[in-house]
């Protein structure tokens, strides 16, 4: 299969009509066929679109602080008024910030069409100093709350929608399951979600899979521990952790203890959004490939989603990890851009057919 469209007739009307990237065969890089290739290759030859972010500091309850990277798009032609333009909330994978290609690849495409964007950092991964010994995890969902809440305090009037891309869309898709009606989003993208947390990390330390990823993205986890290390130090062993080979130990040794599991299986149930789906109550697009080394086909929502008004799931055969690269020379936009453009102004510009399409009633106007 070369792509194919999970999801009901409607919604898969409505996408067909106005994110006609669904409809095309996704064929990638010609040297770069496998995902793991895609997923490295990605890394290294992505272009950086130049964006200027205005950042701001909000203080949460128990008196940490959370980064946000604002695009104001000031000079926006469709949406000149700021109080309603529409807003996409971008949430970077595990040791992502508002720097990564992706991001920055994403909102090229949002602000060419006059939307706002914002990048919500997670704790301590932007620079700025932990205040409190908490930092994040794709189970809690506290922080997202906390930000929306923020965002819709200060623009009530402008729709917003989450993307997510790898940890970030686990994270999404619990708040969304969560929130149910209530998330304030108006709907969600998603790129590259591990779905299922245990099967996932299976794959992810399968012997090339850590040496080329697993590793690296430990040590990134690592680092920032070591930077943060005098306020973590309070509350976990910082060198027992520094000692971690792999995600999972890493996750056994600092973040299921820090948000109170009992075990790192106990997290990874808790994080993982594949059976939470049918809590969601917005529209929601998710791109996955099939040969993604950190989110297995077999854990895929295939049976799930099915039965599902309001999620589509978008599978292509190859794409790797945040990847999806198209053509000879493979560093603008791709195939996951384009989708991403398409769909997040199909969700700004036809808002009623979307909800209508999903099953979503129109909400009292209390």
């Amino acid at each position: 299969v070369s792509s194919a469209l999970v999801c009901s007739e409607a919604f898969g009307a409505f996408l067909y009509q106005h994110c006609p990237v669904v409809a095309e065969r996704f064929t990638p890089t010609p040297w770069c066929w496998g995902g793991r290739l895609q997923t490295l290759v990605c890394a290294f030859l992505k272009s950086k679109p130049p964006v200027t972010y205005r950042n701001e500091l909000i203080h949460t309850v128990d008196g940490g602080q959370i980064s946000l990277d604002w695009v104001d798009n000031q000079a926006s032609a469709p949406y000149p008024d700021s109080s309603n333009r529409p807003t996409v909330l971008i949430l970077p994978g595990l040791t992502g910030n508002s720097q990564q290609s992706y991001v920055l690849h994403a909102i090229s495409q949002a602000t060419r069409r006059g939307y706002r964007c914002l990048v919500f950092n997670n704790r301590g991964v932007a620079g700025e100093e932990l205040l409190t010994p908490v930092t994040y995890c794709a189970a809690n969902t506290s922080d997202l709350e906390r930000v929306v809440q923020h965002v819709k305090g200060l623009y009530p009037a402008a729709p917003v929608l989450g993307a997510g891309v790898s940890m970030g869309g686990m994270l999404l898709l619990n708040y969304l399951a969560r929130k149910g009606t209530d998330s304030g989003m108006v709907a969600g993208f998603t790129i590259s979600v591990p779905w299922d947390a245990v099967k996932s990390s299976a794959s992810m330390e399968e012997p090339l899979n850590w040496l080329l990823f697993n590793k690296f993205l430990t040590r990134g986890l690592c680092r920032a521990v070591t930077r943060h290390r005098k306020i973590l130090e309070k509350v976990v062993d910082v060198d027992y952790v520094l000692k971690s080979q792999t995600i999972r130990e890493f996750d056994e040794r600092f973040t299921s203890l820090l948000f109170g599991y009992k075990s790192c299986t106990e997290y990874y149930r808790d994080a993982s959004p594949d059976k939470k789906l049918p809590s969601t109550a917005v529209p929601i697009l998710c791109l996955n490939a099939a040969d993604d080394p950190f989110s297995p086909k077999n854990a895929f929502p295939l049976t799930i989603v099915q039965g599902l008004p309001n999620v589509a799931l978008l599978l292509t055969a190859h794409g790797g990890h945040i990847a999806f690269l198209q053509g000879l020379f493979p560093r603008g936009e791709s195939y996951m851009e384009r989708l991403f453009g398409q769909f997040i102004q199909s969700v700004f510009e036809h808002p009623r057919d979307i909800k209508k399409a999903c099953g979503i009633v129109k909400e009292q106007i209390s």
